[in-house]
């Protein structure tokens, strides 16, 4: 065996597939089986880079600063104090205090009082979600498996073989049969224009808005911060002018619009809309994430490229954040952490999805097969980073223990003539730091990867599963469809802490970890209430 594929050797499942008997030819009536191998995620928590726990760890001391400090201050004082008597410590203080003018007491207490509102005016403002909206789309646009294929066959866009191959991969996705495509895709004429582009965007864009500015209440003049992002569809003038043309926004609005960065973008729009109200008291910020389905339809034979067909569908969500303090007692969380996580100086992971024409100059999406590992791979660096920053006092302690008895000892070997074992390492228990997770729901084979490396339970994949089936993948506003689904449960309780993780093309991995201010009541407005009575039972497929 070549030592590239022994290296990769554990990264290889199989599985036996197509059992049955052969019917014709020269074996006919003879037992057949084919075997399928299939790229499974890197175990990532096995192996963890140390520079990445060092960084996890920097930010950790650069916003733990003052919590450290304060109560060593306040143990010193307290022993200091704790030593003198009531007429002793008055004594002291009049006799120290006699010392001075009332000149030197007054300017004294004005530095302490223009340090403490330094202070106070330099700490970062707390970033309030206020409420958030997902569009559902009309019945009209549903399709189920079957619809899919037969549609696609239907539109004459697609050879036999381009067919079966969809027809696998739908079956085996973990998509459900009450998902949404627009029905441009379906037709014999070209979707991928910039009309169809546009009339999906309006569709679902003002759908999420609408429903956003009805249920806060909030008029589209007092936003301060828009950021939109839609990796395909980039028209000029761009969506995000096409939002404040159709409701009329103030002209000194801070807009933005994202292109081209995936399905992980929605984070990445969230740490700019935090950033952008830092230096913008008294504001409001909404975010727009989705992605435009027909503009990104590929109608030729390149396998790589038919796979997006499968997965991607209709959706869209649309997000209200604040920085006002008084915003704190309606808002639904604050915002703890978002780390980020970019691979893109490595050309693998760069061209892992990769946009561009095939052989037929057909324009569309290749998916590299190597994006399992590449994926895994990131992810293991966005969690590492986060690890510090997130998990118990103990699981670190553990972790950290773990990590530097295999520095010392993880070759293995002797020690005074005794052979001792390489350690295995400790993988901490993110379980621990969340009391839920939504988990960008790309793929059933992704998902179960995701599962089986962080040891989760299927509780925590229960939102992202759920997603899957029911609206498949929508791309960067999946992690809000998945939010929303533990809402319509009410399983959002206050103080818990949800952690929202997202990857995309770059290759990038993002998280987002919220802290519940109250106790989540089911929303009047939820695309999930028509179906909640459904789910998980439906996830058994």
């Amino acid at each position: 065996m070549p030592r590239g594929m022994a290296g990769e050797q554990h990264l290889l499942s199989t599985e036996i597939v197509n059992r049955g008997i052969e019917s014709t030819g020269p074996d006919a009536g003879s037992m057949t089986f084919s075997v399928r191998v299939r790229r499974r995620l890197p175990d990532f928590v096995q192996s963890v880079n140390l520079k990445y726990v060092k960084l996890g760890y920097h930010y950790l001391i650069n916003h733990g600063i003052y919590l450290a400090t304060v109560p060593i201050l306040v143990l010193v004082f307290s022993a200091e104090v704790g030593s003198l008597s009531r007429e002793e410590l008055w004594r002291k203080l009049w006799d120290s205090t006699a010392r001075y003018d009332l000149a030197t007491v007054l300017a004294f207490f004005g530095v302490f009082v223009f340090t403490l509102s330094v202070y106070f005016m330099s700490r970062p403002r707390s970033i309030y979600l206020l409420d958030f909206a997902c569009f559902k789309p009309a019945d009209d646009l549903k399709v189920s498996k079957e619809q899919f294929i037969e549609l696609a066959r239907q539109s004459g866009k697609f050879d036999e073989a381009s067919i079966e191959f969809q027809k696998k991969i739908v079956h085996s996705s973990g998509i459900g049969d009450e998902t949404y495509v627009p029905k441009a895709v379906m037709s014999a004429e070209n979707c991928c224009t910039m009309k169809e582009g546009r009339a999906e965007a309006s569709m679902v864009i003002f759908g999420a808005l609408d429903e956003l500015f009805e249920k806060t209440r909030i008029r589209p003049k007092d936003v301060g911060v828009l950021v939109v992002n839609c990796s395909i569809f980039n028209p000029t003038p761009s969506l995000s002018a096409m939002i404040i043309n159709h409701y009329k926004m103030r002209g000194n609005i801070l807009s933005f619009n994202l292109g081209g960065m995936g399905c992980s973008a929605g984070i990445i729009g969230l740490d700019l809309a935090r950033d952008m109200l830092q230096a913008n008291p008294n504001n409001y910020a909404v975010v727009v994430s989705t992605e435009m389905v027909g503009y990104n339809w590929y109608p030729g034979r390149d396998r790589s490229m038919l796979i997006p067909n499968c997965f991607f569908r209709m959706g869209c969500s649309a997000v209200l954040l604040s920085n006002r303090r008084s915003d704190s007692r309606r808002a639904k969380y604050r915002l703890e952490h978002i780390v980020r996580t970019h691979k893109g100086a490595d050309d693998r992971c760069f061209r892992s999805i990769y946009q561009e024409e095939d052989e037929q100059r057909y324009k569309g999406l290749r998916i590299s097969k190597d994006l399992v590992e590449i994926g895994g791979d990131a992810l293991k660096t966005n969690i590492t980073t986060l690890g510090p920053l997130v998990l118990p006092f103990s699981e670190q302690l553990l972790f950290f223990a773990t990590l530097v008895r295999r520095h010392l000892f993880g070759a293995g070997g002797s020690v005074d003539g005794e052979d001792v074992q390489p350690s295995k390492p400790y993988i901490p228990d993110y379980k621990l730091a969340f009391e839920h997770m939504c988990v960008h729901a790309s793929s059933k084979t992704v998902l179960d990867e995701l599962q089986r490396n962080l040891e989760l339970n299927d509780k925590n994949m229960e939102a992202s599963r759920a997603t899957l089936h029911r609206f498949g993948n929508t791309s960067s506003s999946s992690i809000w469809y998945e939010l929303a689904y533990l809402e319509a449960n009410e399983k959002v309780q206050r103080g818990d802490r949800v952690w929202q993780l997202s990857f995309g093309s770059g290759f990038k991995c993002n998280s987002a970890v919220w802290r519940s201010i109250r106790r989540i009541r089911r929303p009047s407005r939820n695309p999930w209430l028509e179906c909640l009575g459904r789910y998980p039972e439906a996830l058994h497929y």
